[in-house]
């Protein structure tokens, strides 16, 4: 186990930041748990899989779209460990067994729905259900990068939620992603909105995101498919002046999915994102406004 722990250190530098801004100004807290690329030679050496085929998990450079968000007056998290190594908007221990080489603790959820198409805490597939790894990994090492990078990820976010209810009474989190646009079930949308069916935020804060995004002329739904993973489950608590919302955003709308690189339309989407967080940050950046929310 201590060999484990020691080639884990190793993986990642800084397996995620918290990008601050220069005074805190706005509730609103921007989480990017899904764009992080770094991977590490093991991981690479342990996957049947070639790196650009694993990228196709990442939700590619979506932690720079919402990177000028910061100017608001909000911190951003970002992950840069990828989501194939280890997925944080998952429970902790949604672990599947047929990835490892032994048996799990009692403990772990192996029965979820994630678990069953191959996508728990450690993943087993990626893109159309190509599996990652060569042979099974040891639950030492599956285990050690939930201690190690899941576990501090959690912790970073609670500490910038709690600050944030703390200096304005209310809390917002907008956890970021992008989804793959040839998806069935999102043909025709460009930006899906999780709110857990309105258990994980009230409903002033969707309905600003909405109209700011409507009006910019995006095709936005509420829910279906993305009703919020476990960030937006575990952070989204409105009783308690705490709210998560789940942005999903089409890859089209800024990427060549096929190269993982940015398009043209790159600009103009980061902006359109920075005009939608700016309109919540403006409707619920304190004082009064935010008790009201925070009582709603």
């Amino acid at each position: 186990m201590e060999q484990v722990e020691r080639i884990a250190i190793q993986d990642f530098d800084r397996p995620f930041e918290t990008i601050e801004p220069a005074r805190l100004a706005t509730p609103l807290v921007f989480s990017s748990p899904h764009s992080g690329s770094t991977y590490p030679p093991r991981f690479l050496a342990a996957s049947r899989l070639d790196p650009l085929t694993l990228r196709r998990s990442e939700d590619a450079f979506v932690d720079e779209l919402f990177l000028p968000c910061v100017a608001l007056g909000a911190p951003l998290l970002r992950a840069f460990f990828p989501r194939a190594y280890l997925d944080v908007n998952r429970e902790p221990y949604e672990l599947d067994p047929q990835i490892f080489d032994g048996r799990l603790p009692e403990f772990a959820n192996t029965r979820s729905l994630r678990v069953a198409v191959g996508l728990g805490t450690i993943p087993r597939v990626v893109g159309d259900a190509q599996p990652i790894y060569k042979k099974p990994i040891s639950i030492a090492d599956g285990l050690n990068r939930i201690e190690t990078l899941y576990r501090p990820y959690h912790a970073q976010l609670k500490a910038l939620m709690e600050r944030a209810r703390a200096w304005f009474g209310v809390a917002v989190l907008l956890d970021c992603h992008s989804m793959p646009s040839n998806a069935a079930d999102v043909s025709g949308l460009d930006i899906v909105l999780g709110d857990r069916y309105g258990a994980s935020a009230a409903p002033a804060v969707v309905e600003a995101l909405e109209a700011s995004l409507k009006g910019a002329g995006y095709r936005v739904r509420r829910n279906k498919p993305f009703a919020g993973g476990f960030i937006t489950e575990h952070f989204g608590a409105p009783a308690e002046g705490a709210h998560a919302v789940q942005i999903e955003i089409a890859r089209s709308l800024y990427l060549d999915e096929r190269r993982i690189v940015r398009t043209e339309k790159w600009t103009g989407l980061s902006e359109d994102l920075f005009a939608a967080a700016k309109a919540l940050a403006q409707e619920f950046g304190g004082g009064t406004d935010a008790g009201r929310l925070a009582a709603e």
